[in-house]
């Protein structure tokens, strides 16, 4: 039967199944790829995971001790912990569009903000400047439209035309510190006309809080006013050099206990212009103060710590064959073992701090863990590096030990959670298009994008041999089915001699 059938195909029945093999696979493939492409996996893979898997067994969640609990004794699960690690903040350091973005567009012509970065600023500025209260205040009125503006000429009208109803509209001289001035002094004096209007509008709003309910939302908007004005003035403190200044207002604001200072972060603010004071005693023990956990993690944090214990064996520090001969030290071992630590919270960071990738300006908004975080710490610390005679030399010959340490699949992690598979997407999203987005892990292309490629080719190699010499692929064809059909063949021989005939014939009956 199955001879006869083969005898009846025509060429044209080959060249027709191969063509549409061809076609159905190279569908495939362009799927894969687009699907790949656009969300870093494979559709098939991940369906099999997704639902095969389950029904295969549990998946495996675990890591060892040290990544499930990250150092503040709290236990969740790595896909609870990859979600929040794909969470945008907002970025403690950013400059100001006036008087640093500004320039930097004048000279290179290029964008250093993305708009949506600038959206996720002006969503930021309408939660802390904004209130119920303001609808029937038109200087305020003005300004809500001001933040929503995304041409910069008109949001400074609207905060000059706020000036004009109230002068003490605080809010509107913070967008004009940090949009019109164009240098960093310029800032400074609109800051501090800022900062009376802030401290006169607290007090009546403190005045007012004892009316009823109604002013509680005035008052919170007031204290963050204040609290962001602050902010500001000691970062323009630290960028015109009193140094001194800038941290005292820093530790003053590290005191503050609303909830605005979870979004600030102002910590880092003053581990950064302790490093610049070379007061090292004074970051570690900021450090201290802040590995129990009551702050999210950052590369400020780790990589602060590991340049600290860098610094202290940094001087001694030999080339790598005089290490083998020696051995480490156990202060050295620590500051290695510091180093693997901050490279895998982070693994982007190395590459900007040896200056192997281009700079570019930091966002003001930044993915933990992620390239925009990356190029924001490098970006201000790398002096802070450089001062520590060594420190690069020995974080270049180290840190790409850190993959070797990590355990395999890259989907558990050793000292912090795996890392996330989802920073790439908002990295593109918050940086700038001209920069050259660094992804980790590198990517290999997936099993079935190679498979449904090399399917796609063979069928389509089939399908113009079969065109072009029907009859011999005929011959080919019908040869290979004979050679498929010859165990199925075999054993159906067998069963024959081994079932008696009776069997045989029921079964072919039913």
């Amino acid at each position: 039967m199955a001879t006869m059938f083969l005898s009846s195909l025509t060429p044209k029945f080959y060249v027709a199944l191969t063509g549409t093999s061809s076609l159905i696979s190279g569908l495939i493939l362009i799927f894969e790829w687009w699907y790949y492409r656009k969300y870093g996996t494979s559709f098939i893979e991940q369906v099999s995971l997704n639902h095969l898997g389950p029904l295969l067994g549990p998946p495996d969640y675990s890591t060892n001790g040290n990544a499930s609990s990250e150092g503040n004794g709290t236990v969740t699960t790595s896909q609870n912990q990859s979600s929040s690690d794909c969470k945008v903040w907002r970025n403690p350091l950013n400059l100001f569009r006036g008087a640093e973005y500004l320039r930097y567009f004048h000279l290179t012509k290029k964008d250093p903000l993305t708009f949506y970065d600038m959206n996720l600023s002006a969503q930021d500025h309408q939660t802390f400047f904004t209130c119920d209260n303001d609808s029937n205040r038109p200087e305020y009125s003005l300004m809500q439209t001001a933040w929503r503006e995304r041409n910069p000429q008109e949001r400074i009208r609207s905060a000059k035309g706020a000036i004009e109803k109230n002068p003490d509209c605080a809010t509107a001289y913070i967008l004009l510190a940090e949009e019109e001035a164009l240098t960093i002094t310029d800032s400074e004096k609109l800051l501090k006309q800022a900062l009376k209007s802030a401290e006169s509008n607290l007090k009546k709003s403190q005045l007012s809080q004892i009316h009823g309910p109604s002013s509680d939302s005035l008052h919170r908007r007031d204290v963050n006013v204040l609290i962001y004005i602050k902010r500001r003035l000691a970062m323009c403190a630290r960028k015109l050099g009193r140094l001194k200044e800038a941290v005292k207002m820093f530790r003053d604001l590290t005191k503050e206990v609303h909830p605005i200072m979870s979004v600030l972060h102002v910590h880092e603010n003053l581990i950064e212009a302790l490093l610049e004071m070379q007061a090292y005693a004074d970051v570690q023990a900021v450090l201290a103060k802040y590995d129990d956990g009551s702050v999210p993690r950052s590369a400020t944090l780790c990589y602060t710590s590991a340049l600290l214990k860098v610094r202290q064996v940094s001087d001694k520090f030999v080339t790598e064959s005089g290490l083998i001969k020696r051995g480490l030290s156990s202060a050295e071992m620590t500051a290695i073992e510091a180093i693997h630590r901050a490279v895998e919270y982070n693994p982007h960071v190395p590459k900007y701090l040896l200056e192997l990738k281009p700079m570019v300006f930091p966002p003001e908004h930044l993915l933990k863990r992620g390239d925009s975080e990356a190029v924001s710490y490098a970006f201000f610390h790398l002096p802070h590096w450089k001062r520590v005679d060594g420190a690069l030399q020995l974080l270049a010959c180290t840190w790409e030990g850190t993959f070797a340490s990590i355990p395999r699949p890259l989907e558990k992690g050793n000292l912090f959670f795996p890392y996330p598979p989802c920073t790439e997407c908002p990295d593109r999203e918050i940086l700038p298009a001209h920069h050259e987005v660094s992804v980790f892990p590198e990517r290999e292309t997936p099993f079935f994008i190679m498979f449904t490629a090399g399917l796609c080719t063979f069928t389509a190699l089939i399908a113009f041999l079969t065109h072009q010499y029907p009859d011999h692929m005929a011959v080919v064809a019908k040869t290979v089915v004979g050679w498929l059909s010859l165990p199925i063949i075999y054993l159906l021989d067998k069963l024959e001699t081994l079932l008696p005939s009776s069997l045989i014939q029921m079964l072919s009956r039913v």
